[in-house]
């Protein structure tokens, strides 16, 4: 939804890798909200919410041993600390409200209302960053908040 910065020259080839990697985290998250809503069943929302945080907390510090990494971790900046600490603090959040509306909702409409973050995440990004906005992508930006309350309204 934010523009794209142009490249420098011609001569420099677009990386394209961060699609496949955007497209391969939708299809987990797709994945993630299909078994959640499984493994909730007999199970309260904020255990299963410590469950996954361990599962991925084990995940994302043997990704950074086996990339030989974990000796940067004593490095990292105050500020930038405290600011991974509150998006950390942000995603528990997002995590446990997530689960309560899946163990009480349908996975198909909270998943579109989650999906709403969009449109937080790029007023957020004008602000911190100044990131703009083509005429296009708002075109598109306001089509994906009319399909979501649609979604909601019209179960």
């Amino acid at each position: 939804m934010i523009e794209k910065q142009q490249s420098a020259g011609p001569e420099q080839q677009q990386d394209r890798t961060w699609l496949a990697y955007a497209l391969g985290a939708a299809v987990f998250a797709a994945l993630t909200s299909v078994l959640a809503k499984i493994g909730i069943e007999g199970v309260e929302s904020n255990l299963t919410t410590a469950i996954r945080t361990c599962v991925v907390l084990v995940m994302a510090w043997a990704i950074v041993a086996a990339k030989g990494k974990m000796g940067q971790a004593v490095h990292v900046d105050r500020c930038e600390l405290v600011f991974l600490a509150a998006s950390g603090i942000a995603t528990g959040a997002s995590w446990l409200l997530y689960y309560y509306a899946i163990a009480a909702g349908q996975v198909s409409v909270v998943v579109q209302i989650d999906k709403l973050s969009i449109l937080v995440s790029v007023l957020f990004a004008r602000l911190a960053f100044n990131e703009k906005v083509s005429r296009r992508n708002a075109i598109g930006l306001a089509l994906i908040i009319l399909g979501t309350a649609a979604l909601a309204i019209w179960k």
